[in-house]
């Protein structure tokens, strides 16, 4: 059975697709058999970076596919050790199915309030339909390189009864010009920017760690 990972957002524009990518790509490197379940029906953005991917002959191969509903996506997940549910940039009916299947919800937002709040209320709405708050987690992305800024975010997400990603992911545009050619974010041509992302990286794998860790301790 596979690890859900659910990537949502109450907006576009916050990083979403890339820490789907970002994640799946650490695992498939680790030859853990992933796919991304690309939820954006409209645009199929994960799905194109794939295609980008493959064109470029990228290694390691992540699988990406799409798929009009969550329901679709978790038929697949007896065939994979994880499925990260990449899902539509705005709230809809289906972002709450992702959230209610997911072992980890990842929610990521920028800094200033428009991104926060409407984030936090996402969040806040998960836990009244029944989302553990321990399952529910927020990255900061596209940041800038104000440390007084970055923690004044933290504290905002804290302050509202959530936990933060260690590491944050500044606007580069070295990123850009990696996603343009099918790679990540740990995967550009600055060593710097790839320790900053791995980061980030490193304490989802550190979450999913534990809730591996549960799964085998509940089946004995």
């Amino acid at each position: 059975m596979a690890i859900l990972v659910g990537m949502v957002s109450q907006k576009g524009g916050v990083g979403k697709s890339t820490l789907a990518r970002l994640v799946a790509r650490e695992y498939a490197k680790a030859g853990w058999n992933v796919k991304i379940a690309d939820l954006d029906i409209s645009q199929g953005t994960s799905f194109s970076w794939q295609a980008r991917r493959l064109q470029y002959q990228v290694e390691p191969v992540v699988p990406v596919e799409r798929f009009g509903t969550v329901d679709q996506a978790l038929k697949l997940a007896e065939q994979y050790d994880l499925i990260i549910l990449d899902g539509p940039p705005h709230s809809t009916v289906g972002t709450l199915k992702i959230a209610q299947s997911s072992d980890l919800v990842v929610l990521p937002t920028g800094l200033s309030l428009d991104d926060l709040e409407p984030s936090v209320l996402l969040a806040h709405e998960f836990v009244k339909k029944s989302v553990p708050k321990a399952r529910i987690i927020f990255a900061l992305c596209r940041v800038g390189e104000s440390d007084t800024e970055i923690g004044e975010a933290r504290n905002y997400i804290q302050e509202a009864g959530y936990a933060v990603l260690n590491g944050a992911l500044p606007e580069k545009i070295a990123y850009r010009r990696a996603s343009d050619g099918g790679r990540t974010v740990t995967e550009t041509r600055f060593e710097s920017l790839n320790e900053r992302a791995d980061e980030l990286a490193q304490s989802i794998v550190n979450l999913l760690t534990k809730t591996q860790q549960t799964r085998k301790a509940a089946n004995g």
